[in-house]
């Protein structure tokens, strides 16, 4: 039998070498040069099961087996809603986020609700068993029967779970594991690559559900390889004002539900507890209207959520400044081209501020139409009905075109008692929505002309 070496690969242009180097001899590329497996015996068939846990073979669609999943809830209802109605037998669970922003709380709280009822496992390789069980006696968890375990090798971990069995298990964090195949520093691309291609294909093969924990970079995007995110059934970003007892949790990919889901959290001194009616979180009530602010009804995933959206402008000293924060600055450059062109407002020397309140990122286009009203408002000094909302999406000819879920997002409004909605013609409801009157616009002047 050959010996199995590690060969260390471009992710550039593909060239493999025998040693690391910084930069790759064939493409010039720098920090590209990752170790990977290299087997020399000669290649031969051999069943093959791969991530998803089953031998490869030819089969017609239609004689495919399908079971509806069984979802198992996870105690909290917005993790719920944001994993698409619970947690899924065989599901791996990659969730991301800042340090300190309530990762492992929110899973040790998960956990110890799950192990009531089913045989669960934490694996912690960045605290000890001391500090996990300070954390859930702070956050007076149930703990009799939660088992938990300290490892970092991949192997002994894989070992564990088929001699323990669990239904649901938790590992914090793929960043720390190491396979003993692999000679390179635990954290490293490669290193990460096999140890969750090791856990996820275990996963598949034994039906446990799988929380995996990830760091992220700077940048907020999650460190590793890309392939990581490929791998796994859903990955959750947590998100959160570092001021704020706020979190978020949004879904950008997951194979069982809708993506761009949101689950809104407050942090408390018992942990993390979910918000009701976020709502009513991200709306401020003034005593009189003031200019500059107005309450856009946005969607995340299949949740209508009011916010209000804030926009300053003032005299610029020096070049102008556009500052967007939860929206994307350069559409906001954008916008104030349109409103400019198709609404005779210039903003030329002037600075633009736009914050979106509460910490929430607005990631749909459907927040165009408020940003437009809330710089006009700023800009002409003059403030909008407090029971005004709006919303719709700006084109660069200056027509307001719909969005989806428009009968939702008013009955929303009509909800929290918003009497009055400016919305994209393509947007009008059929029949009259009770407690709420809806002004129906095509063009951007008759949204202004609305006000």
């Amino acid at each position: 039998m050959s010996k199995t070496k590690s060969v260390y690969s471009c992710n550039a242009c593909g060239s493999q070498f025998h040693k690391w180097a910084g930069q790759c001899g064939d493409c010039g590329a720098w920090n590209t040069l990752h170790e990977v497996r290299a087997d020399n015996s000669p290649p031969r068939l051999k069943a093959s099961n791969g991530y998803a846990g089953q031998v490869a073979q030819v089969t017609v669609l239609d004689e495919v087996s399908v079971n509806t999943e069984t979802r198992t809830s996870t105690g909290l209802s917005e993790l719920d809603r944001v994993l698409g109605g619970g947690l899924v037998e065989g599901s791996v669970v990659l969730i991301g986020g800042d340090p300190g922003i309530g990762k492992s709380t929110i899973l040790l709280q998960t956990l110890t609700w799950l192990a009531q009822d089913h045989k669960a496992l934490y694996i912690t390789g960045e605290e000890s068993l001391g500090q996990v069980a300070m954390r859930a006696k702070r956050l007076e968890l149930p703990c009799d029967r939660l088992r938990i375990m300290a490892e970092t090798c991949v192997e002994n971990i894989a070992a564990t779970l088929r001699s323990e069995k669990p239904a649901v298990a938790v590992i914090d964090s793929i960043q720390t594991l190491y396979t003993e195949a692999i000679q390179s520093a635990p954290g490293g691309v490669s290193q990460i690559r096999e140890s969750a291609a090791i856990l996820t294909r275990y996963a598949k093969q034994t039906g446990t559900a799988l929380f995996l924990v990830g760091h992220v970079t700077k940048e907020g995007a999650l460190a590793g390889p890309r392939v990581l995110e490929h791998m796994v059934d859903c990955v959750l970003y947590f998100e959160g004002e570092a001021d704020s007892r706020f979190r978020m949790i949004r879904a950008v990919k997951n194979r069982f539900g809708a993506v761009n889901e949101l689950g809104v959290f407050a942090m408390t001194d018992r942990g993390l507890r979910e918000v009701a009616n976020p709502s009513a979180i991200f709306l401020s009530r003034y005593e009189e209207p003031i200019p500059g602010s107005i309450v856009m009804i946005s969607r995340e995933g299949t949740r209508p959520l009011l916010v209000e959206v804030q926009a300053l402008v003032d005299d610029a000293f020096g070049n102008p400044r556009r500052v967007a924060v939860g929206l994307d600055q350069n559409r906001l450059a954008m916008l104030l081209a349109i409103l400019h062109r198709h609404g005779g407002i210039p903003t030329v020397g002037q600075d633009v501020f736009v914050n979106v309140v509460g910490g929430v990122k607005v990631l749909e286009t459907g927040s165009d139409l408020a940003v437009l009203l809330a710089v006009y408002s700023s800009l002409r000094g003059q403030a909008l009905p407090t029971d005004l909302a709006v919303f719709g999406e700006v084109g660069l000819s200056g027509e307001i075109r719909p969005v989806p879920n428009g009968q939702e997002r008013l009955r929303e409004a009509a909800k929290h008692g918003f009497k009055r909605a400016i919305v994209p013609k393509g947007n009008a409801p059929r029949q009259p929505i009770e407690g709420i009157e809806v002004v129906a616009v095509g063009r951007l002047h008759e949204a202004l002309g609305a006000l």
